[in-house]
């Protein structure tokens, strides 16, 4: 049961730190992308990216193309028999690297609203980590 739930948080903590969310329905949709291919989560990551940061069609299909190609990899991640440790530094670098990518697709303005957003899913992924202890 502990191995279960371990490698549910830490799905649950690798799906936050890929997505962003803003309501209750969100919470539902990032909790069933576990069940879903690397290109299934690449199109959810762009359409809530593209609705929250208002991106144009350029950056829309320069984002698509960042998010498939992390996707991808953070599949490899979830997937990886490594300590849970080593799977989570693993992918807090790589998103990172995402991060830096994406940084110079979006508007200086578009990237502070992301950064927002992404500090406030690591707040709530904290809470519940507190929560399950």
């Amino acid at each position: 049961m502990k191995t279960t739930l371990k490698n549910t948080g830490l799905m649950l903590c690798l799906c936050l730190i890929i997505a962003l969310k803003a309501n209750a329905q969100d919470a539902k949709d990032v909790k069933n992308l576990k069940d879903k291919t690397p290109a299934q989560r690449a199109q959810y990551q762009t359409g809530l990216m593209k609705s929250k940061l208002t991106l144009d069609s350029i950056q829309l299909v320069k984002v698509q193309a960042i998010n498939l190609k992390y996707a991808r990899q953070f599949d490899k991640i979830l997937k990886s028999d490594d300590a849970k440790m080593s799977r989570i530094k693993q992918a807090m670098s790589l998103q990172k690297t995402k991060d830096a990518e994406l940084k110079a697709v979006f508007t200086a303005s578009q990237y502070k609203q992301y950064e927002a957003i992404e500090n406030e899913l690591m707040a709530r992924v904290r809470d519940n980590v507190k929560s399950l202890n």
